[in-house]
């Protein structure tokens, strides 16, 4: 039997809804608790690497605003964008412990039904009150974060209480995802284009008719639009994209040890592009999971990541070993946060980086003592002006719910909990600019 597609999910399966979905459902579409204003980050995105840490090879010194990295310490990769990065220190995980504890409160803070975040995972929580006009809600990209299947070891992100959102592990599936309609040639390209073009006409000889049907309040919000798929139609006509389609990844096998930092940059390279491309606002990419075997042979180590984060220090080499590849993960994370700083931000001033919020996130603090406390954090980027970055802050104590809220408030939503709100409530005090 054919399908039927509803002219909603036409536009998504055209790949124009970033702009036009809107016109669709406007009427229909529920008020969100969009904040009013400015000082608001327009992507957030979610960095995480397993295991832990060792404090005293992570925490910076010195104060607030003059903190250092000491030589060979994990963050020393990251001081080239010092300037763009809030590092948070001090934070617990209220109610949770040891690794899948962690990994499973880690975004969540220990939400459920009948919280203000609903058992949510903070990705999904933002892609959903934002509910932004793009082609995809959000993108959850992994790096071998799969073969032990589903569980809460290997998975961050939460559609509600015990519901996984699965990481793409393949670089060639995510490819095929995000830039499968535009390969095939100019004739093909040129057929998506001339379908989409029709699909815009449409929605403009509509956009009339709407317009009278529409509230006061309403109406500037179509109008806004309307000048938005102007845009999207000079886009057309001059390619389709508006940015630039990126070669197709050469084969890699995912779950092959070796292909590890391979995989992980092709997966960055390609959530960079789609997020220039405005294909999502909200993403993640998950770095293998917690207990991890994944062993760093690139860097000359022979012990599997998890074994590594609880070598004491008695062990000096063992340790130095660990350190070497949690410096790995720095590199990795200043790389992705490098080609956001790169790029011109589309349409605007600045870059991507002044309007994207990058959080690097952990599921414990203490490897060795398999505690959620005293987890650290990393943010990077201007937020859109919400955060001031340059800045090492210390909440010891605090809940990391505080953090998620603020990370919400950051993106332009008004929700004062995240997670169980008996573990705190509001924003951490002295993050926001």
């Amino acid at each position: 039997m054919a399908r039927t597609f509803g002219r909603r999910e036409l536009i998504r399966g055209l790949g124009i809804g970033l702009v036009a979905a809107p016109f669709v459902d406007l009427l229909a579409r529920p008020r969100s608790s969009r904040a009013a204003g400015g000082g608001t980050a327009t992507r957030l995105v979610v960095f995480f690497s397993p295991n832990g840490t060792v404090p005293a090879h992570w925490t910076p010194g010195g104060g607030e605003a003059d903190f250092t990295f000491a030589p060979g310490s994990i963050l020393e990769p990251l001081e080239e964008i010092r300037d763009q990065l809030t590092i948070v220190s001090g934070l617990d995980f209220f109610g949770a412990d040891n690794h899948e504890g962690g990994m499973a409160a880690m975004l969540t803070a220990k939400g459920a039904v009948g919280h203000e975040s609903g058992g949510m995972s903070l990705d999904q929580y933002v892609a959903k009150e934002l509910a932004a006009p793009t082609r995809f809600a959000s993108l959850e990209l992994g790096v071998q974060t799969s073969a032990w299947g589903g569980n809460n070891q290997t998975r961050m992100s939460y559609s509600a209480p015990g519901q996984f959102v699965t990481p793409d592990d393949d670089p060639a599936h995510v490819y095929s995802r995000l830039f499968g309609d535009f390969v095939g040639g100019d004739d093909a390209a040129a057929k998506i284009k001339a379908r989409r073009a029709r699909v815009v006409d449409l929605l403009v000889d509509e956009a009339g008719d709407l317009r009278r049907r529409l509230g006061a309040e309403e109406r500037p919000k179509l109008d806004a639009h309307l000048e938005a798929l102007a845009q999207v139609e000079q886009g057309l006509a001059g390619g389709g994209l508006g940015c630039a389609l990126p070669d197709a990844p050469a084969a890699l096998s995912p779950y092959d040890n070796s292909a590890f930092p391979d995989v992980g940059k092709v997966q960055m390279d390609l959530l960079a592009t789609a997020l220039a491309c405005d294909m999502t606002r909200v993403a993640s990419i998950q770095w293998s999971h917690t207990v991890s075997p994944m062993v760093p042979s690139w860097l000359g180590i022979s012990d599997g990541h998890h074994s590594l984060s609880h070598i004491d220090d008695s062990n000096v080499a063992g340790v130095a070993n660990f350190v070497a590849a949690e410096r790995w993960f720095a590199e990795q994370f200043a790389y992705f946060v490098g080609k956001l700083a790169a790029t011109p931000e589309p349409g605007g001033d600045g870059t991507m980086l002044d309007n994207t919020l990058v959080l690097w996130a952990k599921e414990m603090g203490d490897s060795r003592a398999h505690v959620c406390k005293g987890v650290p954090f990393v943010l990077a980027g201007g937020a859109g002006g919400y955060l001031s970055p340059g800045r090492h802050l210390s909440f010891p104590g605090e809940s990391h719910g505080k953090l998620l809220v603020s990370i919400c408030q950051a993106m332009g939503l008004t929700n004062e909990s995240f997670g169980d709100p008996a573990y705190g409530t509001g924003p951490l005090s002295g993050l926001s600019a």
